[in-house]
């Protein structure tokens, strides 16, 4: 794992990373989908070297994240419409606790509202709902607190279904709302300005410390961003990355404060590039990932205020395959790894200067949309359909092709592969299988 700390800065010493065992959240306990697990199954199948599987009532995006031995996830109850919040034993499989959310789980035939990660500080766990509910309960299942952001503070304007993460970083729980200016199809807010913030909650009593508004001059869908804040600490600031609005901002960690800007991707104000990738930090670099099929710009973090492309270390090439979509790239072994499911392939990129270190295609017909996790000298990457791939780190060589679902009634796998304890969780379709030794 050479330059592992240095291509976190150094600096991101939050107590996830006192637990790297763990899988708090949806990038992982360094937020960049890497861990420092070892010994990783490569050998499994639907039935093979598995810890324990459980059925799911039904399909949803949302990680998988585990603390200690507790596994967490959202999901949807399709025969009730129900929204869930689970948790489950690593150990064996066992529900410990479960709750209903909400009735109603869609408002769009692509997404549903159990597309957004949990997130746990090994104290509370938090789940987000694209209806806006937020619920925090302890390790046991006992709730916290509940509140609704979209009754607190309006209709998220979202032609798609919303889908951030939140974040859980320097004891204060982070949400962001990159959205419309104007209601679309009906949602948003009317007579009245929509306008995108970040927002900061005491995470011990679900109460708002701050809101700050995020302005852009991004246009109509291009205003639209699923992407979940990602955390920083350079040069001594604890800082959260926001992508969305054609732009990439750094705030001030305690008050929201916006420390700098770069953009845009979007010179000439496409309105439809909605942005989905998150920031990913590596090596003193920020990667923004344009949408559609346009570069990938890394940006250098040692700027203040409105940068100009000075700022930009390296753009890839267009038409080439390091441009992403929808998957976040990871940040590992010293190196970025770019999964485009647009160009269908996989690229390990050097931070600086943007080498192609090698580059494979991405096998199958299925897209590949689930953002990698990198780990043990290998990258995992799971597409639409439930097939697991598996490439060396080291040179791209694939190292096996596992077929773990057969969705059914339009259904797809989206759910990024989390590691811990020496186990994968693998979410498809209609289960969640622990992948591994039982522990």
């Amino acid at each position: 794992m050479k330059k592992f700390a240095v291509g976190l800065i150094g600096l991101l010493l939050v107590p996830a990373v006192l637990h790297a065992e763990n899988w708090p959240n949806w990038r992982g306990p360094h937020y960049n989908g890497s861990t420092t697990q070892q010994d990783l199954p490569v050998q499994f199948s639907q039935t093979e070297d598995i810890a324990w599987s459980v059925d799911l009532p039904g399909a949803a995006a949302a990680t998988p994240i585990v603390w200690e031995d507790r596994v967490f996830l959202a999901g949807v109850d399709a025969e009730r419409d129900v929204l869930l919040a689970s948790c489950f034993s690593q150990t064996d499989g066992k529900l410990l606790w479960q709750h209903d959310i909400a009735k109603g789980s869609r408002k769009d035939y692509r997404s549903n509202f159990a597309s957004s990660s949990p997130v746990t500080d090994g104290q509370i766990v938090v789940f987000f709902y694209g209806n806006g509910d937020l619920v925090c309960y302890d390790l046991d299942g006992q709730q916290q607190w509940a509140r609704n952001i979209q009754r607190d503070y309006g209709g998220f304007a979202f032609l798609w279904t919303f889908s951030s993460s939140p974040l859980l970083f320097d004891g204060k729980l982070y949400i962001q709302v990159l959205q419309r200016n104007v209601p679309v199809e009906g949602r948003g807010l009317f007579g009245r300005p929509n306008r995108s913030y970040l927002l900061a909650i005491d995470p011990k009593t679900g109460e708002s410390l701050w809101r700050h508004f995020r302005p852009s001059e991004a246009i109509a869908e291009s205003l639209e961003s699923f992407t979940t804040p990602i955390p920083l600490i350079h040069n001594g600031t604890k800082q959260v990355l926001v992508a969305g609005g054609d732009d990439l901002t750094s705030h001030d960690a305690a008050t929201g404060e916006e420390l700098w800007r770069w953009g845009t991707w979007n010179p000439d104000r496409i309105p439809h590039w909605r942005l989905v990738p998150s920031p990913v930090v590596g090596e003193g670099v920020v990667l923004a990932c344009a949408p559609k099929r346009d570069p990938i710009y890394a940006i250098r973090l040692n700027g203040s205020g409105h940068l100009d492309d000075s700022a930009i270390a390296w753009v890839s090439e267009r038409r080439s395959q390091v441009s992403s979509d929808v998957p976040t790239p990871a940040f590992y072994d010293g190196d970025f790894f770019v999964l485009s499911d647009v160009r269908t392939g996989l690229s390990r990129v050097e931070p600086q200067t943007g080498e192609v270190k090698w580059q494979v295609n991405t096998p199958g017909r299925a897209k590949y949309e689930a953002s990698p996790l990198a780990a043990d000298g290998k990258i995992y990457l799971i597409n639409f359909d439930g097939t697991v791939v598996i490439y060396d780190a080291s040179n791209g060589e694939m190292i096996n092709e596992i077929s773990m679902d057969a969705p059914r009634d339009g259904e797809m796998v989206r759910a990024s592969i989390a590691a811990a304890h020496g186990q994968l969780l693998i979410r498809t379709t209609r289960k969640l299988y622990c992948v591994g030794a039982a522990r």
